[in-house]
């Protein structure tokens, strides 16, 4: 068969499901195409080229896509959908064909899935399960490459989180922890096993500014392992605004965090209603050359306006 793989989020991070989907065809013999979504609804190519068709859409803001890719034929599903279709054991277990987006020393997926906290603001309780659970070794998609980008939503509170440490541990790999990890659920032993790795990025979420618990395990980790001024390029956190905190609050995350060695990354629910001095203040965080630079937020609002 010709299969068609559509990314239909189109950006830079490559989508795990299809290159799970592509290397359980390629087994099967079939041919496997990796299509842009603007290409195949208006690039010429249509759903009659193609035996099955594949779409993946993470983000509700591509859900009209979405549903013109699955009008042209396409099977299509993901976060972005609100559709929970999971994939078949046979699939959702095989080594991903990193060689769709031409990966070559990066592995990519889970060890655990689920989540306790429930945060209303997130999905992945809802979509995965409302405990964390171990879902594979490191093994079944790493095949020795040199970096390492974990997705787990909240790899601490499985029961194997210490075991799976150690697996990351002993690959040697450098290890991007992409989701914010639970500083709550930090203790000495924990704390040891992340200090034994090769961190290539590692994020903590601080979402609530009346949260202490979280800022308390993150004044003692900073403390315990952050011991160099460039420390900070290694550990970021997360900082939600627009959702339960005022101005000040985030302000005083942002100013605390990087006060303590941490480089603080300013995330926006619902982007599109924000206020606009949240939209300036998410501008001046992650634009890391000029958040060095410009020590306040108010200086920055003001050159802006």
């Amino acid at each position: 068969m010709n299969v068609a793989l559509v990314d239909i989020d189109s950006h830079n991070f490559p989508n795990l499901v299809l290159m799970k989907l592509s290397a359980w065809h390629k087994a099967q013999g079939d041919d496997v195409f990796r299509v842009h979504p603007m290409e195949f609804l208006y690039g010429g190519r249509t759903y009659k080229q193609y035996d099955m068709i594949y779409g993946a859409c993470v983000f509700t803001e591509n859900l009209k896509t979405a549903e013109e890719i699955e009008a042209a034929g396409g099977y299509v599903a993901g976060s972005g959908t609100g559709k929970l279709d999971t994939l078949p054991d046979e699939i959702e277990h095989i080594m991903p064909d990193y060689y769709l987006y031409n990966i070559e020393d990066t592995a990519y997926g889970f060890l655990t899935r689920g989540c306790p906290r429930c945060c209303p603001f997130c999905i992945v309780s809802n979509k995965e399960g409302r405990e964390s659970r171990k879902v594979a070794d490191l093994s079944e998609w790493w095949a020795g490459q040199k970096n390492i980008k974990l997705l787990d939503p909240n790899l601490l509170a499985a029961p194997e989180a210490d075991f799976l440490l150690r697996q990351l541990c002993y690959s040697g790999a450098y290890i991007d922890f992409t989701q914010g990890i639970d500083a709550r659920l930090l203790n000495e032993r924990r704390i040891a096993l992340l200090s034994d790795l090769k961190i290539k990025r590692l994020h903590f979420a601080w979402d609530n500014p009346r949260d202490t618990k979280t800022k308390a395990a993150l004044r003692d980790f900073s403390q315990k392992v952050m011991k160099h001024k460039t420390d900070y390029v290694k550990y970021k956190v997360y900082v939600l605004t627009n959702y339960w905190s005022s101005h000040q609050e985030d302000l005083y995350r942002i100013y605390w965090l990087r006060e303590n060695g941490y480089d603080p990354y300013v995330m926006i629910y619902d982007k599109a209603n924000a206020p606009k001095e949240t939209r300036y203040l998410q501008r001046w965080v992650n634009n890391k050359r000029i958040f060095r630079t410009i020590n306040t937020f108010e200086e920055y609002d003001h050159s802006m306006r």
